[in-house]
């Protein structure tokens, strides 16, 4: 089995470069899957239905998000219409003010039929708002899958904090096919396999114009760091490029058996 994520797709740059890497990839490494982190699709905050339909019609089975989720009110309705969109899974539970979305789902190869996979969005703690323990309900939710049959499962933890992401990881290690770290925007070289087979990289980075502050433009991005004052980001304009992992798993046992960057700017 074979699965293709995608960084964090910013802006017009990042979605077309996207849509046009699916075409390419997918057929010349015979993928099964295919993920993308969303969140920053629509202007770098959040995503649009019509955007979140584009992406699942042109070969995306699974799109996550994470803390700019919220920002385009309409994906809220569009999350209850689809099994296919998720948020993170450890936003608190009440039994009144429920939160939309979900942050688990297990789907079926549109490519490979008969292929099923789970995926686990989860949101970090450290220097981002202080939800529920990533660790506990990401353990849960594999658990969960596992009793149900699935044994192939990829999270997508979306943190700012590398420290958090690499213990994440190893934590998770044996319990899930792959950890793909997203939200930093910058991909990092440390691809591997952990002991327990689990495929990991602390950030996948980004989909977008790498010309550049990750993915706003320079000049905005330099005024905020100089004058300390509160500045309206702009996506980045320019032709986009993608960072991505492809994750090779063992669909019998869940165990990964490779993983590789790609990256085209």
């Amino acid at each position: 089995m074979k699965v293709l994520f995608f960084g964090d797709v910013f802006g017009r740059p990042g979605r077309e470069a996207v849509k046009e890497a699916i075409a390419r990839l997918v057929p010349a490494h015979q993928v099964d899957f295919v993920i993308i982190n969303g969140e920053n699709a629509s202007h770098g905050h959040g995503i649009l239905p019509e955007m979140a339909q584009e992406f699942l019609d042109n070969g995306v089975d699974v799109i996550t998000t994470g803390n700019h989720a919220w920002d385009q009110r309409q994906i809220i309705p569009f999350m209850g219409s689809t099994t296919r969109v998720l948020r993170p899974a450890n936003y608190p539970d009440h039994p009144v003010h429920t939160v939309p979305g979900r942050g688990v789902t297990v789907v079926e190869s549109r490519r490979s039929p008969g292929q099923r996979l789970g995926v686990i969005q989860v949101m970090g703690r450290v220097f981002m708002d202080a939800l529920d323990c990533p660790f506990r309900v990401a353990e849960r939710e594999a658990d969960r899958l596992s009793g149900l049959g699935v044994e192939s499962i990829i999270v997508d933890f979306h943190g700012e904090a590398t420290s958090e992401k690499q213990a994440f990881a190893f934590y998770m290690d044996g319990k899930v096919s792959a950890v793909i770290g997203t939200h930093s925007h910058v991909q990092t070289a440390d691809e591997r396999i952990l002991p327990g087979g689990t495929a990991a990289i602390t950030d996948v980075g980004m989909c977008g114009c790498f010309d550049s502050v990750i993915g706003v433009k320079k000049e905005i991005s330099i005024q905020k760091f100089l004058t300390k004052r509160p500045v309206k980001f702009e996506p980045a304009e320019g032709s986009g490029g993608y960072s991505a992992v492809l994750i090779e798993i063992d669909g019998s046992t869940g165990r990964a058996r490779t993983i590789t960057r790609l990256r085209e700017t």
